[in-house]
Protein backbone atom coordinates (compact mmCIF):
# COMPACT_ATOMS: atom_id res chain seq x y z
CA UNK A 1 0.00 0.00 0.00
CA UNK A 2 1.64 3.23 -1.20
CA UNK A 3 0.45 6.41 0.47
CA UNK A 4 1.42 10.07 0.49
CA UNK A 5 2.68 10.80 3.99
CA UNK A 6 1.98 14.54 3.75
CA UNK A 7 -1.60 14.02 2.66
CA UNK A 8 -2.12 11.39 5.32
CA UNK A 9 -0.73 13.59 8.08
CA UNK A 10 -2.91 16.51 7.04
CA UNK A 11 -6.03 14.35 6.81
CA UNK A 12 -5.44 12.86 10.26
CA UNK A 13 -5.23 16.42 11.63
CA UNK A 14 -8.27 17.54 9.65
CA UNK A 15 -10.27 14.59 10.94
CA UNK A 16 -9.42 15.51 14.53
CA UNK A 17 -10.41 19.12 13.83
CA UNK A 18 -13.81 18.11 12.46
CA UNK A 19 -14.46 15.76 15.39
CA UNK A 20 -13.68 18.66 17.75
CA UNK A 21 -16.51 20.58 16.11
CA UNK A 22 -19.14 18.37 17.74
CA UNK A 23 -18.01 19.12 21.33
CA UNK A 24 -17.77 22.73 20.12
CA UNK A 25 -21.37 22.49 18.96
CA UNK A 26 -22.27 21.08 22.38
CA UNK A 27 -20.85 24.20 24.05
CA UNK A 28 -22.51 26.47 21.48
CA UNK A 29 -25.92 24.88 21.85
CA UNK A 30 -25.54 24.32 25.60
CA UNK A 31 -24.93 27.99 26.28
CA UNK A 32 -27.94 28.98 24.18
CA UNK A 33 -30.38 26.91 26.24
CA UNK A 34 -31.77 27.65 29.67
CA UNK A 35 -29.68 26.60 32.67
CA UNK A 36 -31.98 23.69 33.48
CA UNK A 37 -31.34 22.10 30.06
CA UNK A 38 -27.64 22.67 29.39
CA UNK A 39 -26.43 19.15 30.21
CA UNK A 40 -29.12 17.45 28.15
CA UNK A 41 -28.34 19.69 25.19
CA UNK A 42 -24.67 18.76 25.38
CA UNK A 43 -25.48 15.09 25.92
CA UNK A 44 -27.44 15.03 22.67
CA UNK A 45 -24.27 15.93 20.77
CA UNK A 46 -22.13 13.41 22.62
CA UNK A 47 -24.83 10.77 22.13
CA UNK A 48 -24.63 11.36 18.38
CA UNK A 49 -20.88 10.73 18.46
CA UNK A 50 -21.51 7.29 19.96
CA UNK A 51 -24.42 6.12 17.83
CA UNK A 52 -23.30 7.46 14.45
CA UNK A 53 -19.82 5.99 14.93
CA UNK A 54 -21.30 2.53 15.45
CA UNK A 55 -23.69 2.85 12.51
CA UNK A 56 -20.94 4.18 10.25
CA UNK A 57 -18.60 1.29 10.97
CA UNK A 58 -21.28 -1.37 10.54
CA UNK A 59 -22.87 -0.10 7.32
CA UNK A 60 -22.79 3.70 6.93
CA UNK A 61 -19.56 4.02 4.99
CA UNK A 62 -20.63 1.21 2.71
CA UNK A 63 -23.99 2.81 1.91
CA UNK A 64 -22.41 6.20 1.26
CA UNK A 65 -19.20 5.39 -0.59
CA UNK A 66 -19.41 2.05 -2.39
CA UNK A 67 -20.99 1.09 -5.69
CA UNK A 68 -23.67 -1.60 -5.68
CA UNK A 69 -23.20 -2.45 -9.34
CA UNK A 70 -26.74 -1.58 -10.39
CA UNK A 71 -27.07 1.20 -12.94
CA UNK A 72 -30.39 2.36 -11.51
CA UNK A 73 -30.20 1.50 -7.81
CA UNK A 74 -26.70 2.91 -7.43
CA UNK A 75 -28.09 6.36 -8.16
CA UNK A 76 -29.91 6.17 -4.83
CA UNK A 77 -27.85 4.05 -2.43
CA UNK A 78 -24.43 2.42 -2.30
CA UNK A 79 -23.57 -1.22 -1.85
CA UNK A 80 -22.41 -3.50 0.95
CA UNK A 81 -18.78 -4.12 0.05
CA UNK A 82 -17.42 -2.27 3.09
CA UNK A 83 -19.62 -3.57 5.91
CA UNK A 84 -17.67 -3.43 9.14
CA UNK A 85 -14.86 -1.59 7.30
CA UNK A 86 -12.87 -4.82 7.07
CA UNK A 87 -12.29 -4.37 3.34
CA UNK A 88 -10.66 -0.97 3.95
CA UNK A 89 -7.81 -2.30 6.07
CA UNK A 90 -4.41 -1.95 4.32
CA UNK A 91 -5.92 -0.24 1.30
CA UNK A 92 -5.40 3.29 -0.04
CA UNK A 93 -7.69 5.80 -1.71
CA UNK A 94 -5.35 5.90 -4.74
CA UNK A 95 -3.08 3.17 -6.08
CA UNK A 96 -0.37 5.52 -7.38
CA UNK A 97 0.95 6.60 -4.00
CA UNK A 98 -0.74 10.01 -3.96
CA UNK A 99 -3.61 9.01 -1.69
CA UNK A 100 -4.16 8.16 1.97
CA UNK A 101 -5.18 5.00 3.84
CA UNK A 102 -8.83 4.25 3.11
CA UNK A 103 -9.56 4.14 6.83
CA UNK A 104 -8.35 7.73 7.20
CA UNK A 105 -10.79 8.84 4.49
CA UNK A 106 -13.55 6.88 6.21
CA UNK A 107 -12.76 8.43 9.59
CA UNK A 108 -12.85 11.91 8.03
CA UNK A 109 -16.26 11.28 6.48
CA UNK A 110 -17.51 9.79 9.75
CA UNK A 111 -16.95 13.10 11.52
CA UNK A 112 -19.19 14.80 8.95
CA UNK A 113 -21.96 12.32 9.62
CA UNK A 114 -21.66 12.87 13.37
CA UNK A 115 -21.97 16.64 13.33
CA UNK A 116 -24.82 16.59 10.79
CA UNK A 117 -26.92 14.49 13.14
CA UNK A 118 -25.90 16.58 16.17
CA UNK A 119 -26.95 19.81 14.41
CA UNK A 120 -30.58 18.69 14.36
CA UNK A 121 -30.76 18.59 18.17
CA UNK A 122 -30.73 22.38 18.42
CA UNK A 123 -34.29 22.57 17.09
CA UNK A 124 -35.75 20.42 19.89
CA UNK A 125 -33.93 21.73 22.96
CA UNK A 126 -35.54 21.36 26.41
CA UNK A 127 -38.20 18.82 25.50
CA UNK A 128 -37.05 15.58 23.80
CA UNK A 129 -36.69 12.21 25.50
CA UNK A 130 -33.04 11.22 25.49
CA UNK A 131 -33.81 7.60 24.60
CA UNK A 132 -36.00 8.69 21.70
CA UNK A 133 -33.26 11.00 20.48
CA UNK A 134 -30.70 8.18 20.58
CA UNK A 135 -32.97 5.96 18.49
CA UNK A 136 -33.65 8.82 16.10
CA UNK A 137 -29.93 9.42 15.49
CA UNK A 138 -29.41 5.85 14.27
CA UNK A 139 -32.53 5.70 12.10
CA UNK A 140 -32.04 9.17 10.60
CA UNK A 141 -28.40 8.58 9.75
CA UNK A 142 -29.38 5.32 8.06
CA UNK A 143 -32.41 6.53 6.15
CA UNK A 144 -31.33 10.09 5.34
CA UNK A 145 -27.67 10.98 5.83
CA UNK A 146 -25.94 7.94 4.36
CA UNK A 147 -28.02 7.91 1.12
CA UNK A 148 -27.73 11.70 0.68
CA UNK A 149 -23.95 11.53 1.10
CA UNK A 150 -23.98 8.88 -1.64
CA UNK A 151 -26.05 11.14 -3.92
CA UNK A 152 -23.61 14.05 -3.70
CA UNK A 153 -20.17 12.64 -2.81
CA UNK A 154 -20.45 9.01 -3.83
CA UNK A 155 -21.58 7.70 -7.18
CA UNK A 156 -25.19 8.83 -6.79
CA UNK A 157 -27.40 10.80 -9.11
CA UNK A 158 -26.54 14.37 -8.07
CA UNK A 159 -22.82 13.72 -8.32
CA UNK A 160 -23.29 12.16 -11.73
CA UNK A 161 -25.19 15.24 -12.89
CA UNK A 162 -22.36 17.51 -11.71
CA UNK A 163 -23.58 19.25 -8.54
CA UNK A 164 -20.94 21.35 -6.78
CA UNK A 165 -20.71 20.92 -3.02
CA UNK A 166 -17.15 21.15 -1.77
CA UNK A 167 -17.64 20.35 1.92
CA UNK A 168 -21.31 19.82 2.71
CA UNK A 169 -23.69 22.71 2.11
CA UNK A 170 -26.30 20.28 0.86
CA UNK A 171 -25.21 17.04 2.54
CA UNK A 172 -24.70 18.58 5.98
CA UNK A 173 -26.44 21.92 6.44
CA UNK A 174 -29.50 21.85 4.19
CA UNK A 175 -29.99 18.23 5.16
CA UNK A 176 -29.83 18.98 8.90
CA UNK A 177 -31.80 22.22 8.61
CA UNK A 178 -34.73 20.60 6.82
CA UNK A 179 -34.70 17.73 9.32
CA UNK A 180 -34.66 20.20 12.20
CA UNK A 181 -37.77 21.92 10.86
CA UNK A 182 -39.62 18.63 10.47
CA UNK A 183 -38.68 17.38 13.94
CA UNK A 184 -39.63 20.69 15.57
CA UNK A 185 -43.08 20.38 13.98
CA UNK A 186 -43.45 16.77 15.14
CA UNK A 187 -42.49 17.47 18.75
CA UNK A 188 -44.21 20.84 19.06
CA UNK A 189 -43.45 24.05 20.90
CA UNK A 190 -41.84 24.38 24.31
CA UNK A 191 -44.11 25.16 27.22
CA UNK A 192 -44.36 28.92 27.53
CA UNK A 193 -42.84 29.62 24.13
CA UNK A 194 -43.27 33.29 23.21
CA UNK A 195 -44.77 33.92 26.67
CA UNK A 196 -41.78 33.27 28.91
CA UNK A 197 -38.20 34.47 28.48
CA UNK A 198 -36.03 31.71 27.01
CA UNK A 199 -32.78 33.58 26.66
CA UNK A 200 -29.35 31.91 26.46
CA UNK A 201 -28.20 31.19 29.98
CA UNK A 202 -24.43 31.37 29.36
CA UNK A 203 -23.10 33.47 26.52
CA UNK A 204 -19.55 32.63 27.54
CA UNK A 205 -20.22 29.01 26.56
CA UNK A 206 -21.77 30.21 23.30
CA UNK A 207 -18.65 32.16 22.36
CA UNK A 208 -16.40 29.26 23.38
CA UNK A 209 -18.44 26.91 21.21
CA UNK A 210 -18.39 29.32 18.27
CA UNK A 211 -14.62 29.61 18.58
CA UNK A 212 -14.18 25.84 18.57
CA UNK A 213 -16.49 25.54 15.57
CA UNK A 214 -14.55 28.22 13.69
CA UNK A 215 -11.26 26.48 14.50
CA UNK A 216 -12.50 23.02 13.56
CA UNK A 217 -14.13 24.28 10.36
CA UNK A 218 -10.73 24.76 8.74
CA UNK A 219 -10.37 20.98 8.83
CA UNK A 220 -13.98 20.65 7.66
CA UNK A 221 -13.46 22.78 4.55
CA UNK A 222 -9.77 22.62 3.68
CA UNK A 223 -9.68 18.92 4.53
CA UNK A 224 -12.40 18.23 1.98
CA UNK A 225 -9.84 18.70 -0.79
CA UNK A 226 -8.35 15.39 0.46
CA UNK A 227 -4.91 16.65 -0.52
CA UNK A 228 -2.29 19.24 0.37
CA UNK A 229 -2.41 21.66 -2.55
CA UNK A 230 -3.52 25.07 -3.74
CA UNK A 231 -7.22 24.23 -3.58
CA UNK A 232 -6.89 23.32 0.10
CA UNK A 233 -5.24 26.70 0.64
CA UNK A 234 -8.04 28.44 -1.25
CA UNK A 235 -10.67 26.68 0.83
CA UNK A 236 -8.83 27.59 4.03
CA UNK A 237 -8.60 31.30 3.16
CA UNK A 238 -12.18 31.51 1.88
CA UNK A 239 -13.40 29.96 5.13
CA UNK A 240 -11.75 32.71 7.15
CA UNK A 241 -12.94 35.49 4.86
CA UNK A 242 -16.60 34.50 4.68
CA UNK A 243 -16.83 33.81 8.41
CA UNK A 244 -15.37 37.14 9.46
CA UNK A 245 -17.49 39.10 6.98
CA UNK A 246 -20.68 37.28 7.97
CA UNK A 247 -20.05 37.93 11.67
CA UNK A 248 -19.59 41.62 10.91
CA UNK A 249 -22.68 41.74 8.70
CA UNK A 250 -24.83 40.18 11.44
CA UNK A 251 -23.58 42.79 13.94
CA UNK A 252 -24.40 45.63 11.56
CA UNK A 253 -27.93 44.30 11.09
CA UNK A 254 -28.36 44.04 14.86
CA UNK A 255 -27.06 47.54 15.45
CA UNK A 256 -29.32 49.08 12.80
CA UNK A 257 -32.37 47.02 13.75
CA UNK A 258 -32.10 46.74 17.52
CA UNK A 259 -29.59 49.37 18.54
CA UNK A 260 -27.12 46.85 19.99
CA UNK A 261 -24.43 44.58 18.60
CA UNK A 262 -24.46 41.43 20.76
CA UNK A 263 -22.14 38.55 21.59
CA UNK A 264 -24.85 36.10 20.53
CA UNK A 265 -25.01 37.96 17.24
CA UNK A 266 -21.30 37.72 16.50
CA UNK A 267 -21.34 33.99 17.32
CA UNK A 268 -24.42 33.34 15.20
CA UNK A 269 -23.08 35.43 12.34
CA UNK A 270 -19.81 33.55 12.34
CA UNK A 271 -21.63 30.22 12.15
CA UNK A 272 -23.84 31.54 9.33
CA UNK A 273 -20.71 32.46 7.38
CA UNK A 274 -19.14 29.07 8.03
CA UNK A 275 -22.29 27.35 6.81
CA UNK A 276 -22.63 29.41 3.64
CA UNK A 277 -19.01 29.10 2.52
CA UNK A 278 -18.92 25.34 3.13
CA UNK A 279 -20.23 24.24 -0.30
CA UNK A 280 -18.36 27.00 -2.11
CA UNK A 281 -14.96 27.30 -0.40
CA UNK A 282 -12.95 25.40 -3.03
CA UNK A 283 -14.87 26.68 -6.03
CA UNK A 284 -14.81 30.49 -5.65
CA UNK A 285 -12.34 33.38 -5.59
CA UNK A 286 -11.65 35.23 -2.32
CA UNK A 287 -13.68 38.27 -3.37
CA UNK A 288 -16.66 35.97 -3.92
CA UNK A 289 -16.19 34.54 -0.43
CA UNK A 290 -16.67 38.07 0.89
CA UNK A 291 -19.92 38.39 -1.04
CA UNK A 292 -21.19 35.04 0.24
CA UNK A 293 -20.32 35.95 3.82
CA UNK A 294 -21.97 39.36 3.54
CA UNK A 295 -25.20 37.94 2.14
CA UNK A 296 -25.30 35.04 4.60
CA UNK A 297 -24.67 37.20 7.67
CA UNK A 298 -27.33 39.73 6.76
CA UNK A 299 -29.98 37.32 5.47
CA UNK A 300 -29.61 34.80 8.31
CA UNK A 301 -29.86 37.61 10.87
CA UNK A 302 -33.37 38.20 9.58
CA UNK A 303 -34.17 34.55 8.81
CA UNK A 304 -33.94 33.49 12.47
CA UNK A 305 -37.08 35.52 13.08
CA UNK A 306 -39.14 33.45 10.62
CA UNK A 307 -40.05 30.98 13.36
CA UNK A 308 -42.09 33.65 15.12
CA UNK A 309 -43.93 34.63 11.96
CA UNK A 310 -44.57 31.04 10.86
CA UNK A 311 -45.21 29.63 14.35
CA UNK A 312 -42.66 26.82 14.71
CA UNK A 313 -40.37 26.51 17.71
CA UNK A 314 -36.87 25.98 16.33
CA UNK A 315 -35.24 26.43 19.71
CA UNK A 316 -31.69 27.35 18.66
CA UNK A 317 -32.25 28.64 15.11
CA UNK A 318 -31.06 25.61 13.16
CA UNK A 319 -33.44 26.47 10.32
CA UNK A 320 -32.56 30.15 10.14
CA UNK A 321 -28.81 29.55 10.14
CA UNK A 322 -28.13 26.12 8.66
CA UNK A 323 -30.99 25.65 6.21
CA UNK A 324 -31.01 29.24 4.97
CA UNK A 325 -27.23 29.61 5.08
CA UNK A 326 -26.76 26.30 3.30
CA UNK A 327 -29.13 27.34 0.52
CA UNK A 328 -27.31 30.65 0.09
CA UNK A 329 -23.97 28.89 -0.26
CA UNK A 330 -25.20 26.16 -2.58
CA UNK A 331 -27.10 28.46 -4.94
CA UNK A 332 -24.30 31.02 -4.99
CA UNK A 333 -22.16 28.55 -6.92
CA UNK A 334 -24.52 28.86 -9.85
CA UNK A 335 -23.30 32.46 -10.10
CA UNK A 336 -19.82 32.51 -8.57
CA UNK A 337 -18.15 29.14 -9.26
CA UNK A 338 -14.77 29.78 -10.87
CA UNK A 339 -12.93 26.45 -10.50
CA UNK A 340 -15.09 23.42 -11.39
CA UNK A 341 -13.42 20.08 -10.64
CA UNK A 342 -15.28 17.51 -12.72
CA UNK A 343 -16.01 17.40 -16.45
CA UNK A 344 -19.75 17.59 -15.80
CA UNK A 345 -19.42 20.70 -13.62
CA UNK A 346 -19.52 24.23 -15.03
CA UNK A 347 -18.47 27.72 -14.05
CA UNK A 348 -21.04 30.12 -12.66
CA UNK A 349 -22.92 32.74 -14.65
CA UNK A 350 -20.52 35.52 -13.61
CA UNK A 351 -17.63 33.53 -15.12
CA UNK A 352 -19.31 32.78 -18.42
CA UNK A 353 -21.11 29.59 -17.45
CA UNK A 354 -24.62 28.85 -18.57
CA UNK A 355 -27.85 28.34 -16.70
CA UNK A 356 -27.34 24.57 -16.38
CA UNK A 357 -25.11 24.75 -13.28
CA UNK A 358 -27.40 27.30 -11.63
CA UNK A 359 -30.35 24.99 -12.21
CA UNK A 360 -28.47 22.09 -10.67
CA UNK A 361 -27.45 24.21 -7.68
CA UNK A 362 -31.14 24.92 -7.10
CA UNK A 363 -32.24 21.34 -7.73
CA UNK A 364 -29.83 19.95 -5.12
CA UNK A 365 -31.17 21.96 -2.15
CA UNK A 366 -34.78 21.35 -3.22
CA UNK A 367 -34.32 17.60 -3.63
CA UNK A 368 -32.24 17.07 -0.51
CA UNK A 369 -34.26 19.48 1.62
CA UNK A 370 -37.53 17.96 0.50
CA UNK A 371 -36.39 14.37 1.03
CA UNK A 372 -34.88 15.15 4.43
CA UNK A 373 -38.01 16.96 5.61
CA UNK A 374 -40.43 14.22 4.56
CA UNK A 375 -38.27 11.34 5.78
CA UNK A 376 -37.57 13.06 9.10
CA UNK A 377 -41.24 13.82 9.66
CA UNK A 378 -42.13 10.17 9.07
CA UNK A 379 -39.36 8.84 11.32
CA UNK A 380 -40.19 11.37 14.01
CA UNK A 381 -43.88 10.52 13.91
CA UNK A 382 -43.24 6.79 14.17
CA UNK A 383 -41.00 7.27 17.19
CA UNK A 384 -43.49 9.68 18.75
CA UNK A 385 -46.41 7.29 18.27
CA UNK A 386 -44.54 4.26 19.62
CA UNK A 387 -42.23 5.29 22.46
CA UNK A 388 -43.05 8.98 22.66
CA UNK A 389 -40.59 11.66 21.62
CA UNK A 390 -41.42 14.35 24.16
CA UNK A 391 -40.94 14.45 27.91
CA UNK A 392 -43.92 15.21 30.13
CA UNK A 393 -45.02 18.77 30.77
CA UNK A 394 -44.06 18.42 34.43
CA UNK A 395 -40.57 17.22 33.58
CA UNK A 396 -40.17 20.03 31.08
CA UNK A 397 -41.08 22.65 33.66
CA UNK A 398 -38.84 21.05 36.29
CA UNK A 399 -35.90 20.81 33.93
CA UNK A 400 -34.74 17.98 31.70
CA UNK A 401 -31.26 17.87 33.26
CA UNK A 402 -32.66 16.80 36.62
CA UNK A 403 -35.50 14.59 35.44
CA UNK A 404 -33.56 12.75 32.72
CA UNK A 405 -29.94 12.76 33.86
CA UNK A 406 -30.29 13.36 37.63
CA UNK A 407 -27.71 16.13 37.36
CA UNK A 408 -27.52 19.89 37.14
CA UNK A 409 -25.17 21.99 35.09
CA UNK A 410 -24.14 24.21 37.98
CA UNK A 411 -23.69 23.46 41.68
CA UNK A 412 -23.93 26.77 43.51
CA UNK A 413 -24.07 25.43 47.03
CA UNK A 414 -27.70 25.40 48.17
CA UNK A 415 -28.98 26.89 44.91
CA UNK A 416 -29.22 24.56 41.91
CA UNK A 417 -29.74 25.38 38.28
CA UNK A 418 -33.15 23.75 38.15
CA UNK A 419 -34.38 25.80 41.07
CA UNK A 420 -36.39 22.76 42.12
CA UNK A 421 -34.30 19.94 43.47
CA UNK A 422 -30.94 18.87 44.82
CA UNK A 423 -29.15 15.55 44.59
CA UNK A 424 -30.60 14.73 48.03
CA UNK A 425 -34.19 15.49 47.15
CA UNK A 426 -36.55 18.45 46.76
CA UNK A 427 -35.55 21.82 48.08
CA UNK A 428 -37.89 22.36 51.05
CA UNK A 429 -37.58 24.96 53.80
CA UNK A 430 -36.72 23.76 57.29
CA UNK A 431 -39.69 23.58 59.72
CA UNK A 432 -40.25 26.75 61.71
CA UNK A 433 -39.76 24.79 64.94
CA UNK A 434 -36.47 23.26 63.87
CA UNK A 435 -33.62 24.08 66.24
CA UNK A 436 -30.93 26.41 65.05
CA UNK A 437 -27.69 24.70 64.05
CA UNK A 438 -25.07 24.56 66.77
CA UNK A 439 -22.11 26.84 66.45
CA UNK A 440 -18.87 24.98 66.12
CA UNK A 441 -15.92 26.61 67.83
CA UNK A 442 -12.60 26.68 66.05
Amino acid sequence: MKIDSGTTAWMLAATALVLLMTPGLAFFYGGMTRAKSVLNMMMMSFGAIITVTVAWVLFGHSIAFTDNGSTVLNNIVGGFDALGLQSLVDTATKDDGTGMPSLVFSAFQLTFAIITVALISGAIADRAKFGAWILFTVVWATVVYFPVAHWVWGTGWLNTMGIEDFAGGTVVHINAGAAALALALVIGKRKGWRKEPMRPHNLTLVLLGAGLLWFGWFGFNAGSELAVDGTAGLAFMNTQIATAVAAGAWLVVEKLRDGHATSLGVASGAVAGLVAITPACGFVDPWAAMVIGLVAGAVCAYAVGLKYRLGFDDSLDVVGVHLVGGVIGAVSLGFLAAYPFLDQQSKGLFYGGGLGQLGLQVLGPVAIGGYSFVATWIVGKIIDRTMGFRISAEDELTGIDVTTHAETGYDLGTVYASGVTTPNGPLTPAPASAPAPKKVEA
